[in-house]
């Protein structure tokens, strides 16, 4: 079996050949922060320069890269994650020759049959061989893209508020293939194929956020621009396939907190039991020149419900940002292992990390806060200081707040500030 750290090399190799820059021995610290903003513009995920010179040895840094940075750089060679990359390449595995024992008395193989298992053998690897670059040709197969031969551009229906029906204006007519693909987010399960004889497309945007919408040729990336889909100020929603149920603010304003009752959830025929459903609070919207390097964010929240299979009370609080998102679980101490946090660049989980500070009672409302500054951050739980990042968070502008429970939920107030840009709701 070739290990890990076989196929990362591997990975490294096609990354040679994929941007042309040759060997990456000689790439400069310039060359890794170019190579930063190409990976998220073609993932949607963020990859610190640092993080990648980490992972070419440029960085001492003893451990492997995690499973995120290694699903991201194999989605920007054209994999779904690092495991269809392994799969696609053996898993690791390298076929071994077995050599067969000459048995006693046995009759020698005369020089003229060994000849020709000799030219068996090198005509099968020469087939082998041409047959695995062919669908590496044809895998990797990119079409050339000059400036301006793709147009691709949108324009929304209503400018905020949910359902938001987006209009895609786009030329792929120069495109080698009759169709073409239009991807409305980062997620690859929302791609529609379109005619490239045709320059219209539309789209229903259901959930408030921030979003890179692609046009793809081939398995290239012709064109991608940014999308706000803003929610006109807080908007609860309950996720469902295909449309979520949506409440007003005033649905979900009680006694100055924003909470949904479990009887108004049931109104709108939703069970809670066996599978209870997740309740969002959103607020997608320009904050201004605030930052995930620079702001402090606090509020107080519960969650409501424990019931059946919501007894874990999972809970979280999302920042989301342009390109990226920060979020912080909670749940009881006895579910902390699911747990798992992202802040910009940097991610860890309750199943390699300690996370039991994240476990909280959740018969009282809970304050949690968020100080940011310096790249480094700093997480309270009920004025605790419980975890501390101090490597890979980037700039990202902060466009919406989400908060995500199990069950339902209630929240007592928000606040987000960096000293020039303060906002807060007491709802």
């Amino acid at each position: 079996m070739h290990t890990d750290e076989f196929l990362i090399e591997k990975t490294k190799r096609l990354f040679e050949t994929t941007t042309g820059w040759g060997d990456s021995e000689e790439w400069t610290n310039q060359d890794f922060v170019i190579l930063s903003e190409k990976i998220q513009e073609r993932t949607g995920v963020a990859l610190s320069h640092v993080t990648l010179k980490r992972v070419w040895g440029k960085v001492k840094y003893e451990s492997l890269p995690n499973t995120h940075t290694l699903d991201t750089l194999v989605q920007f060679l054209g994999y779904q994650n690092w495991r269809d990359f392994k799969s696609q390449n053996g898993n690791g595995s390298v076929k071994t020759h077995v050599v067969q024992p000459v048995l006693n008395g046995s009759e020698p193989k005369s020089p003229l049959k060994k000849k020709g298992r000799l030219l068996k053998g090198i005509l099968i690897a020469v087939v082998i061989l041409i047959a695995t670059g062919a669908f590496i040709y044809i895998k990797e197969y990119k079409p050339a893209v000059k400036d301006n031969e793709y147009t691709f551009s949108s324009k929304k229906v209503v400018s905020v508020g949910l359902p938001n029906t987006v209009i895609f204006n786009y030329d792929a007519s120069k495109s080698p293939y009759d169709s073409v693909v239009i991807q409305q987010s980062w997620d690859k399960k929302l791609q529609v194929k379109v005619s490239k004889y045709q320059h219209q497309h539309t789209s229903i945007y259901y959930y408030p956020d921030y979003y890179k919408a692609k046009l793809i040729v081939g398995n290239q990336i012709v064109s991608m621009h940014r999308l706000l889909i803003k929610s006109n100020g807080w908007l609860p929603i309950v996720p469902q396939s295909p449309v979520p149920v949506y409440f007003s603010k005033e649905d979900a304003m009680s006694d100055g907190k924003m909470t949904l009752s479990v009887k108004k959830l049931q109104d709108r025929n939703i069970k809670m039991q066996p599978n209870p459903p997740t309740v969002f609070f959103t607020n997608v919207m320009d904050f201004g020149e605030i930052y995930s390097d620079n702001f402090t964010f606090e509020t107080s929240l519960r969650n409501d419900y424990h019931e059946g299979a919501s007894i874990c009370q999972s809970t979280k609080v999302y920042l989301l940002c342009e390109g990226t998102a920060i979020y912080v679980p909670l749940s009881i101490k006895g579910c902390v292992s699911d747990a798992d946090m992202l802040f910009t660049n940097f991610y860890t989980s309750g199943k390699q990390e300690d996370l039991s500070a994240f476990g909280v009672d959740f018969s009282s409302f809970v304050k949690l806060r968020i100080e940011s500054k310096n790249r480094k951050a700093n997480i309270f739980i009920n004025d605790k200081q419980v975890y501390t990042v101090s490597k890979d968070i980037i700039k990202s502008k902060i466009i919406g707040i989400y908060f995500m429970f199990q069950g339902t939920g209630s929240v007592d107030y928000v606040q987000l500030t960096n000293g020039k840009v303060n906002y807060r709701d007491d709802f």
